[in-house]
């Protein structure tokens, strides 16, 4: 019993590291992707999230948004659980035969303006899945895409930076790119 309480005692915590970015930054990262929200909505911005087949690595940084460091919620920045009530779609994985039709479906009842946002490697290109019988592809192979987020899984803040550069395409951000 002793060989699995006392590595309790000298290990470190298992917990999560905080942000490189300090309160402050991530602070204004966020008001400034509201504010570019209501600016060109007139409202938050509601994002709605598909898992069209990846390893659920990017799912864990999405999901990152939510805990204490980020709490996106507080910059009136949420996630909603119906396609209807979605501005942004964020595809995750690349897509699969089984999920193809639908990712279509939702993109097809999102109210415009809608925007699609391909997130990590295997959204863009199908990454190390692109090969397998049961993948299509990219998402852009589905459905029009507005913006990439690279990275194996991106970063939150790279998923912050790339929501503000979908709303602000001139702004000033070092790791979303537009597809192209």
């Amino acid at each position: 019993m002793w060989k699995f309480i006392l590595p309790a005692f000298l290990l470190p915590p298992l917990t999560e590291r905080r942000p490189a970015f300090g309160d402050r930054e991530l602070a204004e990262l966020s008001r400034r992707l509201d504010k570019a929200a209501h600016r060109k909505l007139g409202r938050s911005l509601s994002i709605r999230h598909v898992d069209a087949g990846s390893c659920n690595g990017c799912e864990l940084e999405i999901h990152a948004l939510s805990n204490a460091f980020y709490d996106l919620e507080r910059f009136g920045l949420r996630f909603v659980a119906s396609p209807r009530h979605a501005d942004v779609l964020l595809v995750t994985g690349p897509v699969t035969k089984n999920m193809r039709e639908a990712l279509e479906r939702t993109y097809e009842v999102m109210p415009a303006p809608k925007w699609v946002v391909a997130v990590g490697d295997c959204a863009i290109d199908g990454g190390m899945f692109g090969a397998s019988y049961a993948v299509i592809g990219a998402v852009s192979r589905v459905v029009p895409v507005d913006l990439h987020i690279r990275g194996c899984p991106p970063r939150p803040i790279q998923l912050l930076e790339g929501l503000l550069r979908l709303l602000e395409p001139n702004a000033k951000v070092r790791s979303a790119e537009t597809p192209g």
